[in-house]
């Protein structure tokens, strides 16, 4: 199931919390794993671990789904699209999974989002189209493609050090155009997937044989 047959569920439009004098230098991350009902134990996991030895230098707001996150702090299961919009502009770093809506709303606020996709092999989602979008997405440039523990600890430290380098330049005519490319880029991935996963129709009617003679066609 597609993040687009995903948008009916549950949502709150409870904000995060927002920033205060405590908050002052700290850099605010935004965590995204979407609506689909499969856990994402391993993204909401890895990001426990590495927040625990950052935690003074960090603001951290996940948006966690059906995925349990113990330990998180400023976590909700659910946003709402205005409370989702609010998160996102204040964020100083995006990460999210490989949702297609997701990674446009992350660049349609200057963010450079940083991806780990769901991957089915792990339970993780029913088909492969967020690894397929989310990696043809990584070798275009326009996401920052993260399969590994080793690779988004990498990402998240150097966005630490540099937050600027997880922005993308604010150009509405060049904004809308990328847009509309990976609209479409998404719209074949799920057709391919689709297609890939459709089940083989059987024949219903059987081949009618005339008979020879009497008890040949048995």
């Amino acid at each position: 199931m597609t993040e687009r047959q995903h948008a009916t569920a549950p949502a709150t439009d409870r904000l995060p919390r927002q920033r205060d004098a405590a908050d002052l230098g700290r850099t605010q991350i935004l965590v995204a794993v979407g609506t689909d009902k499969h856990p994402f134990d391993r993204l909401v996991g890895w990001l426990r671990d590495w927040h625990g030895g950052v935690a003074d230098a960090v603001r951290l707001t996940v948006q966690h789904g059906h995925t349990a996150a113990p330990g998180l702090p400023d976590a909700v299961p659910f946003l709402g699209h205005d409370a989702l919009q609010a998160a996102m502009a204040t964020a100083d770093l995006v990460v999210c999974h490989g949702g297609p809506a997701t990674i446009l709303e992350a660049r349609r606020h200057g963010h450079l989002p940083i991806v780990v996709p769901r991957d089915p092999t792990r339970g993780e989602h029913v088909d492969d189209h967020q690894l397929l979008f989310a990696r043809r997405l990584g070798a275009a440039g326009m996401v920052a493609l993260c399969e590994t523990r080793e690779a988004l600890t990498d990402a998240l430290t150097a966005g630490l050090a540099d937050p600027a380098r997880f922005t993308v330049t604010a150009d509405p005519d060049s904004a809308r155009a990328q847009e509309a490319a990976v609209r479409r880029v998404g719209q074949i991935v799920e057709e391919l997937v689709a297609a890939s996963n459709a089940p083989r129709r059987r024949t219903w009617w059987r081949p009618w044989v005339r008979p020879d003679r009497a008890g040949a066609d048995r």
